[in-house]
């Protein structure tokens, strides 16, 4: 079993910051990726960042703004947003492509977390 926990959600005021948190936990061989989706309301599952291995990305509309960061030790990945705005609103969630130890190496599986709301207040 596998599990990913999110904290850090919050309602916070155009041009805040805030930062989530996102721990995976289990029967974990190896964390390959990690990343945030959000999705607003009405809409579809976005990318908002991701990292593997020494590689991070964004998707367009947060760069500058938003970076993400992985601590390795704890299977844990962070993602600090700064400068929000309204359409940042959305509940974000964390996913993780992770090697099982029942599966062994090579066998990546992902995972998701169960999502943390973040609202934007203008």
């Amino acid at each position: 079993q596998v599990q990913l926990v999110e904290s850090g959600g919050d309602l916070v005021q155009i041009g805040g910051s805030l930062r989530l948190s996102c721990a995976a936990s289990g029967s974990i061989f190896s964390v390959t990726a990690m990343g945030w989706y959000r999705q607003a309301p009405g809409k579809q599952r976005e990318l908002v960042a991701s990292t593997r291995g020494g590689t991070r990305s964004y998707a367009e509309f947060v760069k500058g703004r938003f970076t993400i960061s992985r601590y390795n030790a704890k299977n844990t990945v962070y993602l600090q947003m700064n400068s929000l705005k309204p359409e940042d609103t959305a509940v974000y969630y964390c996913y993780a492509l992770i090697e099982t130890i029942q599966m062994g190496p090579n066998y990546e599986y992902q995972y998701w977390g169960q999502g943390t709301q973040v609202t934007v207040s203008s």
